[in-house]
């Protein structure tokens, strides 16, 4: 590791000084093995609507930057277009007169497609306050798809009555599918060919009347606030309500567990997609709560398009980061090679946040690390966990931990139910987050909770000490991916991932694990190219991703790791057999990951059947390590 050489321990450095509560639990144990976990802080009250977040803070930080976003959205150049919350009142304002113009109400709702941006913010807003729900959809649906049939699929459960894209031409072809069925077509520039299209401009030019008012004091918890769709990769997406209660709880509970410190609002720079819970309710209510500031950053965890996240980075010191595993794999490398990047990385960073899935303990330590020798204290290293279903934060960790993979405790308002489900235990969900339904499938609204009302998000967890509940819950993977080999052993997947990604840190930045009814275990490992890169430096010629997962350093550090990893196991669950690189990126229209960089296991399996026959063939290439 180039860079974070210490004198003392990462561990024995100061923690940066935040105002946590202390984690608490109450603990309920049922004669079937079944644990009802609930957080003994009574929820207080909590805003009716987003939009009373936004006018509060319009009101008291009138000229405070809460969105800012570069001009051109594909550089790092050309300084910032900024909104501040008196701005944005007045544009939301401005955008619910113009839909109730139009008579828009709950049964009318506003398809977005083009990525996050201000006028994407905007439009939201505005919809939200006017009760007018928003559905924002992932910009891959429209920009990487051949045939827009998931377009087709959400337009028909939505019945949009509008459609926007901030680039008509961009994002033609989607518009004509998605507006198929008479909605007014909306384009922040370049309206399309043959298609009659408003200016979104002109929405803005409205002048916002009594109607505003009313409708705002009209809409409460009950009020659907957003259709969010989930990433359809077991199948089509499907439509989760969020009604405004969901947002709103759940920022009144972070807020009691991670009191904010009044005289140092949160400065955000953020990629994760406003189409998703993570991005579009928890960070944008975070930082509109806070009265902080949103750097948006058009970067995504992939090769080149990290580098405007980079650039941006170079520019933006952040008081908090959120991430996902996959972009802390590819940043880190980067920061123990820059020291001014990683200088302006650390500069005012108080706290760093990872979801979804696990971080590896290899990269924990190594953040740890690089922020010691920076700024000579430890980083708060934090994650939560949740779905679209959930808002989408139903356990917090929100006290210092030594190592990745606890997903904390409940928050406020929530029970969590841990049911026995074979070796492990099945997680579900209640409290006022929880989604009602999905919008008109009412026999999968149905399945998804049990007869006392929890929902089954599909989620395995462990305490992390059975006889100390404080110490929180431990994330074991999805139910529905674990498999047997053919001995009739069960192989954990979650866990195992998280462990051979980190033993073979840095070159693999993500994996999937095979091997259903085979007698070995198996991994499909898609290189860290920025590490892979590094290792390969003594080639002066620039080797293609194929050429570069078949140098020597690479496949070494890839043997050497898993090697190492299967010396510690001491059986066929949890030792890899056989494992080899994947060339060809995960594909996002095809659903093995999504707009955040999560991989998705089963979807990824059934994509690459090939590759995983070529890892089992009686004689295999020279691509496949044995061990």
């Amino acid at each position: 590791m180039v860079g974070t050489t210490l004198s003392d321990p990462p561990g024995t450095a100061p923690l940066v000084d935040l105002d946590f509560v202390a984690p608490e639990v109450d603990v309920e144990r049922r004669n079937d093995g079944t644990i009802i976990l609930s957080s003994p802080r009574e929820l207080l009250d909590y805003d009716r609507h987003v939009g009373e977040m936004l006018r509060r803070a319009a009101s008291q930080s009138p000229d405070t930057v809460f969105l800012a976003e570069r001009p051109d959205s594909g550089s790092t150049t050309g300084g910032w277009r900024t909104v501040t919350y008196g701005e944005m009142r007045r544009r939301a304002d401005a955008i619910a007169q113009s839909l109730l113009d139009r008579d828009f109400d709950q049964t009318r709702p506003v398809m977005i497609l083009s990525a996050n941006s201000i006028d994407h913010a905007t439009l939201t807003l505005g919809a939200m306050q006017a009760g007018v729900p928003a559905t924002p959809v992932s910009v891959a649906y429209s920009l990487m798809s051949t045939d827009h049939a998931k377009i087709a699929h959400i337009r028909d459960l939505v019945e949009p009555a509008m459609v926007y894209a901030d680039d008509g031409a961009k994002y033609a072809t989607a518009l004509a599918v998605a507006a198929a069925n008479g909605a007014e077509v909306v384009v922040g520039k370049n309206p399309p060919g043959g298609v009659e299209a408003t200016l979104f401009e002109d929405l803005l030019a409205s002048v916002p009347g009594d109607a505003v008012e009313q409708a705002f004091a009209a809409v409460g918890p009950d009020t659907i606030a957003k259709y969010l769709f989930t990433s359809g990769s077991t199948g089509r997406p499907k439509g989760v309500i969020n009604l405004q209660r969901m947002l709103c709880a759940n920022q009144q509970m972070i807020a009691q567990i991670r009191p904010p410190n009044a005289e140092d609002p949160p400065t955000l720079l953020d990629w994760l997609p406003w189409n998703h819970t993570y991005g579009g309710n928890y960070n944008v209510n975070y930082v509109i709560r806070n009265q902080g500031t949103m750097y948006i950053d058009a970067g995504r965890p992939l090769p080149g398009i990290f580098d405007l996240t980079i650039g941006n980075l170079r520019e933006v010191s952040p008081t908090v980061y959120f991430g996902v595993p996959a972009g802390y794999a590819m940043l880190i490398p980067l920061l123990e090679n820059d020291p001014q990047l990683c200088e302006s990385f650390f500069r005012n960073l108080k706290l760093a946040g990872y979801g979804g899935a696990s971080l590896p303990d290899d990269l924990w330590q190594r953040l740890t690390a690089l922020s010691v020798k920076t700024t000579g204290k430890r980083v708060m290293l934090l994650t939560g966990w949740g779905s679209t279903e959930t808002a989408p934060t139903a356990t917090s960790l929100y006290w210092e931990v030594d190592r990745p993979g606890v997903i904390g405790l409940p928050l406020p308002g929530i029970q969590i139910k841990m049911v026995p489900a074979g070796t492990k235990m099945e997680l579900r969900i209640k409290g006022p987050i929880v989604f009602p339904g999905y919008l008109k499938q009412p026999d999968l609204t149905a399945q998804a909770f049990d007869v006392e009302g929890y929902y089954k998000i599909g989620d395995a967890g462990r305490l992390e000490d059975p006889d100390d509940a404080t110490k929180g819950i431990r994330f074991d993977g999805r139910v529905v991916e674990d498999f047997k080999l053919e001995t009739g052993t069960w192989v954990h997947v979650g866990s195992l991932r998280v462990a051979a990604i980190e033993a073979a840190s840095p070159v693999v930045q993500d994996a999937l694990v095979a091997g259903h009814d085979r007698a070995d275990i198996g991994l499909l490992a898609w290189p860290n190219i920025a590490a892979c890169r590094q290792l390969a430096s003594d080639t002066k010629q620039q080797l293609s991703v194929e050429q570069l997962i078949r140098h020597d350093s690479v496949v070494a550090a890839l043997r050497d790791g898993l090697a190492a990893h299967n010396g510690r196991q001491m059986g066929s669950s949890t030792r890899i057999g056989r494992a080899m690189f994947l060339a060809a990126a995960p594909s996002f229209d095809g659903g093995e990951i999504t707009d955040k960089g999560y991989i998705n296991q089963i979807t990824g399996l059934d994509r690459r059947a090939e590759d995983v026959e070529a890892l089992y063939v009686e004689e295999p290439g020279d691509g496949v390590l044995l061990f």
